[in-house]
This record gives C-alpha cells, structure tokens and sequence, in this order.
C-alpha cells in the first residue's frame, strides 16, 4: 500500500488536495466507502484526531458551507455512523465547513438528502472547489459513483459558481424552498 507521504507527494504535484479520513471503524466495513478509497490509494485513514492532518475538514455542523472561496487546502472527512457524528465527538484542527444540500446516490440512502457517504462527501466538497474530474476519479470506484454527479449536477455546477460561503447558502435556500 501507498504512504500517506507518496499520497500527498503526487497529488501536490498534480495540484490537487490530499484526502484523509477521519476513520471511526463504527459502520460496516463491506459498505464503507472510506475504506475502499484506501485500498485504491485515493485517501489515507486516520484512526485519531490527533494524527489527522489539519485541511478542510467535511463537518454536518459547521456554520459555513464549503465553498470556490475556501481555495486549495487538504480535504479531511469523518467516517462513522451518522449516530456517531453529533458534536463535539470530534475535534478535527482545520477550517470546518459544511456541505450545501445534496442528494445521496449511495444503495443505503439513495434519495435521501443530506446523508452522504465519505467518498460522495469528498467529491461534492472536490466539485465546489474546482477538481470535478478528480471527484469523477474516486467516485469511479462505486458502481452508483456517477449517479452521484447526475443526480446532483446542477446544484453542483451552481456551487462551484459562486463566489463564497454566503453565495452557497443562498443557491442551497433555492433547493430547500423547492
């Protein structure tokens, strides 16, 4: 298996952020989509918050969405069950921020706004910041991967669009006004 060193050597040298994972081990292990990232070396697994590096850390309840604004930094997201997820469980160093509305493609929640697995979280937060293709690179993986980005394609064309936090939280408004 890859280091997490090589990791980060190849994606600075394509310009695009490492991934990591805050990985809890709580969920079932054949289902769970961090874990899968790992075996292809697409992300590195992180069993402590300590040893999670500090980045852009995918947080439900945060105050501010992710957004083009939030520039290049490595992305960290959180594995567990979402009965595992409610704060302060957690405490991740790094800007937290939040995911604007989107659908789930994954088997489990398909339909379900706002339940995301990692690696749909990863490539919505890759998306808004500008790497859709190496969103379409993990999300590969998954047979429903691409129906993540259909499903989602235009409130994710709109996200990267906009210019900040407040932008974001106005075009997801639109979405929950719907």
């Amino acid at each position: 298996m890859t280091s997490e060193a090589d990791i980060k050597r190849v994606e600075a040298a394509t310009g695009q952020p490492s991934l990591h994972v805050r990985y809890v081990g709580d969920d079932d292990p054949v289902k769970c989509t961090a874990r899968k990232l790992a075996r292809f070396d697409l992300a590195a697994l992180h069993k402590s918050d300590r040893a999670t590096p500090r980045g852009l850390v995918l947080d439900p309840h945060a105050e501010r969405a992710v957004s083009p604004a939030d520039g290049p930094q490595d992305l960290v997201a959180l594995d567990c069950s979402w009965d595992s997820a409610d704060p302060p469980a957690f405490e991740l160093a790094g800007e937290h921020r939040a995911l604007p509305y989107l659908v789930a493609a994954n088997p489990v929640n398909f339909g379900r706004p706002m339940r995301l697995t990692t690696v749909e979280a990863l490539a919505a937060a890759l998306t808004i910041l500008g790497h859709r293709d190496r969103a379409e690179e993990i999300l590969a993986k998954f047979t429903w991967g691409e129906t993540f980005l259909e499903l989602n394609d235009e409130p994710l064309r709109r996200y990267a669009a906009c210019a900040d936090s407040g932008e974001v939280v106005a075009v997801q408004q639109e979405y929950l006004d719907r």
